[in-house]
């Protein structure tokens, strides 16, 4: 059962987690065309594993709450984007369906490395320098 999962899953698939602003593209036929549509919004739910994950994306559309479910490894998902990334403290925020406008926002996580060492260097650099006599 393994060896017929492991097949079947995607490699490009991004490290997204749950409360992160994502855009998802998902192929959709017309008839003999294919084309591209973009669904936007929040990260609430991821569930299962391996071939079966799912996971839910919510945003609000002329104020109403729309919430789908994708599998990750699908193939007519062309690709996840993640827009933002978002702190929160629970694994499904489904408090969220319960909230409108600017309740629905969450804090934004930052990245731990390259990006924040950066900006401490700036500052000591500029405290530590001493004036042209």
């Amino acid at each position: 059962m393994q060896l017929i999962e492991e097949t079947q899953l995607k490699g490009d698939v991004p490290d997204f987690a749950i409360g992160d602003q994502v855009e998802v593209h998902q192929r959709i036929l017309e008839g003999q065309k294919e084309r591209i549509q973009v669904f936007g919004g929040t990260v609430i739910s991821r569930r299962g594993s391996g071939a079966r994950e799912m996971f839910t994306v919510r945003r609000i559309v002329q104020g109403e709450g729309v919430e789908r479910i994708f599998p990750l490894n699908s193939p007519k998902i062309a690709k996840v984007e993640v827009k933002r990334t978002g702190r929160v403290r629970r694994a499904k925020l489904y408090y969220l369906r319960k909230r409108v406008g600017k309740a629905t926002r969450l804090r934004e996580r930052r990245a731990k490395g390259a990006e924040a060492t950066a900006g401490r260097t700036g500052k000591k650099a500029s405290a530590t320098q001493t004036p042209a006599e």
